[in-house]
């Protein structure tokens, strides 16, 4: 099938090796699909004549952008956390929080409870409404089981959704999210568990893309995660790190010393870090969302940006602390925050977003050859879209060229 995309206002080609502040950006442009991938874009006065007769979609002036790319979320949990709120605007910290019982033991609690239908239906309700604002590919992690049966349950649930929906799901495995409760006075036999058994079985499932480890004191110490890296890198995975959130605890360094693919929330994360992610290629995943909801500091992207280092945009979709999936907020609140422009923050939710799921060679950008996931924005440019905030201004989306 041959779609020509007609009277775009404003295109984003997103090239995956433009600096981050360049999204190739092309006024009065066009674009064609052929069998779900971009065959052309460009200017529309420069649209070869092969493609003239083609079925045409009118984008009526609008914003054409890639699908967004959400590289950091916690899809699949049980129950939520909505009194977690009013305590932390009481004043309370998400460490005591956890102490009182709360946080992510909080949730392993309610979701090994809960039936795999229920868990199905929340996540896929979720991803409805992620497609619905032109979200197209999602990472996934796993770690609200902390056991072998509950996580290998969340990710067969992934796969299971990544077969069924629309929305392209990137799974990881994040058995390392905290300590269990049951193993409080011995951790070393959960971590035992981890390499011995749960990390095999999902990789000779091939339930995971990535092996994720929260590096934080509360978590887990930089020995325990390098342990825990080292052996799903043996298994063939690739590997993320929750770095850094709240204290600067050298999860930066860790990630850029174990080649990992990205290193995650970051707001604390010192200079040496920063510098060891840049020269190791280690994307950093700024979460404003988190930072919002928890009132805490923004990750410093200038100064990953100033040592070239790539800086991605997503969610952390949680039912703690950032119980939202809404990506075109977490933009704005990028360069609000952050100091990011709008080329940037786009191009930290595509592109870049692609890379930290190892995507980038087809995802993210619009240029010939990458799939056709794209999303038509009601504005007239990028600087339009993310400056007037609406509860959603995408007004089409299309996943490898079809409509959905």
């Amino acid at each position: 099938m041959t779609l020509r995309l007609t009277n775009i206002g404003q295109l984003a080609t997103c090239p995956p090796d433009n600096p981050q502040q360049d999204a190739g950006l092309i006024a009065d442009a066009a674009l064609v699909i052929v069998d779900g991938r971009v065959a052309w874009s460009g200017p529309a006065r420069q649209c070869p004549a092969e493609w003239k007769d083609a079925e045409t979609e009118d984008c009526e002036g609008r914003l054409v952008i890639p699908g967004l790319v959400d590289c950091h979320t916690h899809l699949c949990f049980g129950g939520w956390r909505g009194d977690e709120f009013e305590m932390r605007l009481q004043g309370k910290s998400y460490q005591e929080i956890a102490a009182a019982g709360g946080g992510i033991r909080h949730t392993v609690g309610h979701t090994r409870e809960s039936e795999d239908a229920e868990l199905a239906r929340k996540a896929r309700t979720a991803l409805d409404e992620m497609l619905s604002l032109g979200v197209t590919t999602v990472e996934c992690k796993s770690g609200y089981g902390l056991d072998v049966e509950t996580e290998l349950r969340q990710l067969m649930l992934y796969r299971d959704l990544d077969a069924a929906h629309t929305v392209e799901l990137v799974p990881t495995f994040l058995g390392a999210h905290v300590i269990p409760d049951e193993y409080s006075a011995n951790r070393k036999d959960y971590i035992d568990l981890l390499c011995d058994t749960m990390l095999p079985a999902v990789a000779e499932r091939g339930l995971a893309e990535f092996c994720d480890v929260f590096v934080e004191q509360g978590a887990y110490a930089l020995e325990e995660a390098r342990r825990i890296l080292g052996v799903a890198r043996e298994l063939g995975l690739g590997l993320k790190v929750h770095a850094d959130q709240l204290s600067d605890g050298g999860g930066a360094l860790l990630a850029a010393e174990m080649g990992a693919v990205s290193a995650e929330h970051l707001e604390y994360a010192g200079n040496d870090g920063v510098r060891a992610m840049a020269r190791a290629g280690t994307v950093a995943v700024s979460l404003p969302l988190a930072s919002l909801f928890l009132r805490e500091r923004y990750l410093p992207a200038r100064d990953f940006l100033a040592t070239g280092c790539r800086v991605a945009i997503a969610t952390d979709f949680n039912p703690g602390s950032s119980p939202s999936f809404h990506l075109p907020l977490a933009l704005t609140l990028a360069c609000l925050n952050q100091s990011m422009t709008p080329q940037e923050a786009l191009m930290g939710a595509t592109t870049v977003a692609a890379r930290a799921v190892s995507r980038q060679d087809r995802l993210g950008s619009l240029l010939p050859g990458f799939d056709a996931d794209i999303a038509v924005i009601d504005a007239p440019d990028l600087n339009h879209w993310l400056y007037h905030f609406r509860p959603n201004a995408c007004v089409t989306r299309f996943k490898r060229g079809q409509a959905c």
